[in-house]
């Protein structure tokens, strides 16, 4: 057995059935092991590395499974890292296979992309060890198959994360040996682990917080999302008068129309939200870390340790107290604490209606949900437009993408969304052109799905040959461009100085049928619903280049906080 055929042994061994890649020297030499096993496991081609990684990432953060990314060194830690550092903040599961570009026997003299840590070579495994949970540096067979096996393990285990394994470029075809000093064992064995279990006392502790609170509040997050838990807390926080605000990661993992729900929290959230933390006697955080831009960078107002009874629950201990201290802190799963939860008697009915009032006061002056309509110039629309259309839209079946920037913004802030997790979005780095490639990896991952992603012009050119691998598999993806020929939230954190943020108004219909797909052009408010269905029905990739007033500003819809 060669090292290449061990490693695919190992990853289906460990149920990771696809990879996605743009092969290059050591990962080229590595697929033909792959080729032979194409009716157990998947290739997918892309047309860069970096919408190579953010695909793999979103098929970890979808499924909890690591996301295989297989990538040449030089490429796997510059334009891959994209995906991979995305994968890191927001604790996606995700395996990144990647060689050092040596050659064979050259890499002491400089040899062109080497990546072994010589001199005259750029140092793939430094890079890795910089941007993933777990890294590994094999310079034999066995410690590439062994390295692998652990990778998995370290990717899919909590705090989830990305994995490296750098290989020697000259391993890659050799022979494993027969009688190796370190043996070798099935994969099995070692990916079995035992999750923290919840303490029956500390989930009794907060269920008597919450029952004595006069105004609780929930602060759901990433472990939300990732453990699926939030339509048991919702139906908690119903019974109880709860209001549940979110994290950007644990946006839309409840049913954000309902009357509990007040929004995502932070400087680009809510002021609902915003102001129900702040109006909170008890706040439960679950999954969350509470990030600095969740506090509106520390806004004194509204996260108050010692005035308000701070509760975290958290699979990690060193996440629990780790931006701001708590009262008590929970190490367990986030679904068994909401599970468990759920079994509690209900709170007074009396304090219940009083709680659900004040909530409601909070969302009607805070004008949750809320979306304006604006005046635009002739030929455009308003971010709120494109909102309004994918609100009207957006059903069970759906999966939405989002991107950076003010269409990012307008989306967390003013689009509640229905169905939980059927959102999709870049909260650990969150960087421009994340969403083409995360619509098409999720389309590849949940093929049963109807995918839209939204970009702005600036994201989309820099990943828009996602459109292009969407067309080569046949994918029905649709991708909303919001065009306002420029960098839209630069412009407006620049304010009147206007330098280096506008683009040309290009015409992206034609850029995407140049890559196999469609197009359709929105240049009026009440087009934006007809678009997205005519969109969907026509088939393959398709898409909607939404001409946006270059005037529409993030700021109109955020609880926005001057830093």
């Amino acid at each position: 057995m060669l090292t290449n055929e061990g490693v695919i042994n190992t990853f289906l061994e460990a149920g990771i059935t696809r990879g996605f890649t743009l092969p290059g020297l050591g990962i080229t030499w590595s697929l033909p092991a792959f080729y032979d096993r194409k009716d157990e496991f998947d290739v997918v081609l892309a047309r860069s590395e970096q919408s190579a990684s953010v695909m793999a990432q979103v098929a970890g953060k979808m499924t909890g499974k690591p996301g295989l990314l297989m990538a040449q060194g030089p490429f796997s830690t510059s334009t891959g890292a994209f995906g991979i550092l995305e994968g890191y903040f927001s604790s996606s599961p995700m395996v990144v296979l990647t060689d050092t570009s040596c050659y064979d026997g050259f890499a002491q003299h400089g040899v062109y992309q080497t990546m072994t840590g010589d001199y005259g070579a750029a140092d793939a495994f430094a890079v890795m060890k910089t941007m993933t949970k777990y890294a590994t540096y094999a310079t034999t067979p066995t410690e590439a198959v062994y390295g692998t096996q652990l990778a998995v393990k370290h990717a899919a285990t909590p705090r989830q994360g990305p994995a490296a394994v750098v290989m020697r470029s000259n391993i890659i075809k050799q022979e494993l040996p027969e009688a190796a000093k370190a043996r070798l064992y099935p994969v099995e064995g070692h990916l079995r682990y035992t999750p923290p279990r919840a303490d029956r006392a500390a989930v009794d502790k907060i269920s008597d917080l919450l029952r004595d609170a006069k105004q609780p509040v929930m602060i759901i997050g990433n472990g939300v999302y990732g453990s699926r838990s939030g339509p048991v807390l919702q139906a908690l926080a119903e019974r109880n008068g709860i209001a549940i605000a979110s994290s950007y990661h644990g946006k839309g993992t409840i049913d954000e129309t309902c009357d509990i729900a007040v929004g995502m929290m932070g400087t680009w959230g809510s002021a609902a939200a915003n102001r129900a933390v702040q109006a909170a006697d008890v706040i439960l955080v679950l999954g969350c870390s509470l990030g600095a831009e969740y506090t509106r960078f520390r806004d004194e107002k509204m996260i108050r340790p010692g005035d308000q009874t701070i509760i975290q629950v958290d699979h990690d201990p060193l996440n629990a107290g780790w931006v701001v201290p708590v009262d008590l802190a929970v190490t367990a799963d986030v679904g068994e604490v909401a599970a468990l939860l759920a079994d509690t008697r209900p709170h007074d009915a009396a304090l219940v209606t009083r709680r659900k009032a004040a909530i409601s006061r909070i969302k009607s002056d805070n004008d949750y949900g809320v979306l304006p309509s604006y005046q635009t110039r002739p030929g455009t629309v308003h971010y709120a437009d494109i909102m309004r259309g994918l609100g009207g839209f957006l059903g069970e079946d759906d999966l939405l993408t989002l991107d950076a920037g003010t269409n990012r913004i307008w989306a967390t802030c003013r689009l509640p969304l229905r169905h939980p997790n059927q959102l999709i979005a870049p909260g650990g780095i969150g960087g421009m052109g994340w969403s083409t490639p995360a619509a098409t990896g999720a389309k590849i991952t949940a093929p049963g799905k109807r995918v839209t992603g939204v970009v702005g012009d600036g994201g989309f050119v820099m990943t828009m040959d996602a459109v292009a691998t969407a067309a080569e598999h046949g994918l029905d993806v649709v991708y909303v461009v919001a065009n306002n020929a420029g960098l839209g939230m630069v412009r407006d954190n620049l304010g009147n100085k206007k330098i280096a943020v506008d683009f040309p108004d290009h015409d992206f219909t034609k850029v995407a049928e140049g890559l196999g797909g469609k197009g359709i052009t929105v240049t009026e408010a009440d087009q934006m619903g007809d678009a997205l269905r005519e969109a969907h029905a026509m088939g393959g990739p398709v898409l909607i280049d939404v001409k946006v007033d270059p005037a529409a500003s993030h700021r109109d819809c955020s609880d926005y906080a001057e830093l």
